[in-house]
């Protein structure tokens, strides 16, 4: 149990890790496919081939996805190092500071391409980077989200964590999803007539603001004061066996990955949905980004009522419902009769209630399965069972990126876009995947 209550301004300051991981990883999620097999009339240049390797995959699906198993294998490696530290400044926070220096760097060389033009070099290049952000990510993400149970007692105070550390999900996203915005300030400010360039020097800035945000917690908060958790003394494998044996933890996983599979079909079609189906600018991504969180912030308030009265359970079986229409509405995005506008902001604000709710409670749900599972064994676990799940989560992101990006073989460009209508089937069915398997999960009743 925590020795101290954490106070309002720690909590502000833990949620800041969170903005500033969140604004990295959603530049890659958001940009990668956009930047390097941009539509034609992006105004970019391609710099992978669009080649399909076993008449399967595509380069661009097959990078995602390598880079993505390097560090599937790296995270539950993190985790037991941090579960199983004894540094006197604490188990989390030194894993943290050293971590956001390569995530930096590795982030800005991933959108700096060795070859102008179509090049398997830039191929090679893309996927060496790839590899060393997501390992400097994961050595950031998974002592952060092994604190939170470590600094929260209640379930409320779980849900309120976890509201506060959502926000700065969305913060990252809004933020992420502006890099079109800033790159058209910086190409006019600066006079640059290259636009890769300008998009260059845009992600180059926002990766260092993203570093420094990170840096915030690990100098506010002191792990020893406001935590007390022991080190864990199991070995890698046997923890990783007894974290997978929790047959509720098992649902949550599968449902949890089905839906990041999903919400990365969204982030990398985002503009692709924008530009070609709905044929609008791609300025206004970042704006719709803006309107689904503050229609998603409005929910919060109702979603942690509602968490104490009837749980959590309930409301994420009809976020995924809800999500699963949403997607369905994607396929026939420009076909409505009426304007394109109008078509893309209700279906951005139809998805506040469900990225909400689907932010903030499965956070709270793991630090509740972490926390008893410390109880019934006797093993102070947290990090294995966050490193569990963003194994899952990445590799659920990467199996969406790589989706997106081989559906784009069948047609990404206006007057030929049949693969990117394909996604909104694809996210329907993992939308729906996950309402059944969290379906099976057994929520405890809600306590105070």
């Amino acid at each position: 149990m925590p020795i101290a209550k954490l106070p309002f301004t720690k909590q502000l300051a833990y949620a800041c890790g969170m903005t500033g991981w969140s604004m990295m990883t959603n530049i890659i999620i958001v940009m990668l496919p956009y930047y390097y097999l941009p539509p034609s009339n992006a105004g970019l240049i391609p710099l992978v081939p669009q080649l399909l390797v076993f008449g399967l995959f595509n380069i661009m699906s097959l990078i995602a996805a390598s880079g993505r198993f390097v560090d599937a294998l790296f995270d539950p490696y993190i985790a037991s190092l941090s579960d199983k530290s004894t540094n006197p400044k604490g188990r989390r926070i030194p894993f943290m500071k050293w971590a956001i220096l390569p995530a930096v760097i590795s982030c800005c060389l991933t959108f700096y391409p060795l070859v102008k033009g179509e090049s398997m070099l830039n191929a090679s290049w893309l996927t060496t980077t790839l590899v060393f952000f997501f390992m400097g990510a994961t050595a950031y993400i998974i002592p952060y989200n092994a604190l939170m149970p470590e600094l929260t007692e209640t379930a409320a105070e779980k849900v309120k964590l976890s509201s506060f550390q959502q926000v700065g999900f969305v913060v990252g996203i809004i933020i992420a999803a502006f890099v079109n915005n800033f790159a058209d300030l910086v190409q006019h400010n600066f006079d640059i007539a290259d636009r890769n360039q300008a998009v260059q020097y845009t992600i180059w800035g926002i990766a260092v603001v993203a570093g420094l945000i990170m840096l915030i917690p690990v100098l506010a908060i002191d792990e020893r004061k406001y935590s007390n958790s022991k080190p864990s003394h199991l070995p890698l494998l046997p923890a990783i066996s007894k974290t997978f044996s929790n047959r509720n933890f098992k649902y949550y996983l599968i449902s949890d990955f089905s839906f990041y599979m999903a919400l990365s079909i969204i982030s990398s079609g985002l503009l692709f949905f924008v530009t070609v189906l709905l044929k609008l600018p791609e300025s206004i991504g970042g704006v719709l980004m803006g309107a689904m969180v503050v229609g998603s912030l409005l929910f919060y308030p109702l979603i942690n009522y509602l968490s104490k009265k009837i749980g959590k359970k309930p409301i994420i079986l009809f976020s995924f419902g809800l999500l699963s229409l949403i997607f369905v509405a994607i396929y026939f995005l420009g076909k409505f009769p009426f304007s394109s506008t109008i078509q893309i902001y209700m279906l951005v604000l139809s998805a506040a209630f469900p990225l909400a709710s689907l932010g903030i409670l499965p956070n709270a749900i793991l630090a509740e399965i972490a926390q008893q599972d410390a109880i019934d064994t006797g093993e102070n676990r947290e990090g294995m069972f966050f490193a569990v799940k963003y194994l899952f989560v990445k590799l659920g992101q990467t199996l969406g990126i790589a989706l997106f990006a081989f559906l784009t073989v069948y047609g990404k460009d206006p007057g030929n876009d049949h693969g990117l209508r394909m996604n909104g089937i694809c996210g329907f069915a993992l939308c729906i995947l996950a309402l059944i398997f969290f379906s099976q999960f057994k929520e405890q009743k809600p306590t105070a």
